[in-house]
């Protein structure tokens, strides 16, 4: 019974793929349609046409305005009638985006406590911890000194692209490790793993600079990245201690990319295997 439950569920999640993948395309086609010259004829003569097309057309605009500027400002208003400044609160917003699509949106509020100076602190954020943003405050948005005979000069665009660069970097790593689990867990889909194949990939530290792999046969291992995801050390362990074999062979270069480091893998457990 179990086993044609397990049957079922595995039938209704491909489906479910295949109607996201559906949704997709049709989105796709859509677009592409609505672009052509045959689309804008049909649309100059259909209200529901036209209206879907204006839609397309902002979506777009907008789009292109997140791949251009990937860091926004805008103003708000902080509703706490408390509120330094007035309430006066200006905000920037970073686009986390990977493999060409936008995954989070994290924002950074900034407003001026210090009376009758336009220095900027950083209010409220959604930063992830992994990044160094009280650094980078520190750095390009110094607390004023009143006692100063030279003031700390604060430079916001600085420290906006500062931050932007992390994010970028930070999700780049995440998308590494997220491929190399997903390249890594196909090819043992089907049939069982062997003992060399790779069973778990976990990231093992906030910054997602580390990534722990698990073996079938019960080895552990720990890959470490640079800020940009470039592999810089490996670390294999079994019930006989270091496999320097294994680590040798994946680390064949000195700057190996996570592409060689899974190739690698690979080889190693189809030969092993």
């Amino acid at each position: 019974m179990s086993t044609e439950a397990e049957r079922l569920d595995e039938e209704i999640a491909a489906l479910k793929a295949d109607v996201s993948k559906a949704r997709q395309q049709l989105a796709v086609e859509t677009s592409t349609i609505v672009a052509t010259a045959a689309g804008q004829t049909l649309l100059a003569n259909d209200a529901t046409l036209r209206t879907y097309a204006e839609k397309q057309a902002a979506h777009l605009q907008q789009n292109y305005h997140r791949i251009v500027t990937p860091v926004t400002s805008f103003k708000v208003i902080d509703p706490d009638p408390h509120a330094v400044d007035g309430g006066h609160v200006l905000a920037l917003r970073f686009e986390a985006m990977t493999h060409g699509r936008y995954l989070h949106q994290y924002y950074v509020m900034l407003n001026r406590p210090y009376p009758h100076s336009k220095y900027l602190r950083v209010h409220r954020h959604t930063i992830p911890p992994a990044i160094p943003l009280a650094g980078f405050a520190a750095r390009y948005l110094p607390s004023p000194k009143p006692d100063s005979e030279t003031p700390p000069q604060q430079d916001l665009d600085r420290f906006a692209r500062a931050v932007r660069r992390e994010v970028a970097r930070y999700h780049s790593r995440l998308g590494v490790m997220a491929d190399l689990k997903r390249t890594l867990f196909g090819r043992h889909q089907e049939g069982g793993p062997v003992a060399d194949d790779v069973v778990e990939v976990n990231m093992a530290d906030l910054e997602a600079k580390q990534i722990a792999l698990t073996w079938a046969d019960g080895r552990i291992g720990r890959l470490v990245m640079d800020d940009n995801g470039q592999v810089t050390k490996m670390v294999v362990q079994g019930a006989e201690g270091r496999d320097w074999e294994l680590e040798r062979e994946v680390l064949a270069s000195d700057d190996s990319t996570m592409e060689d480091v899974v190739r690698q893998l690979q080889q190693y457990a189809a030969r092993e295997g």
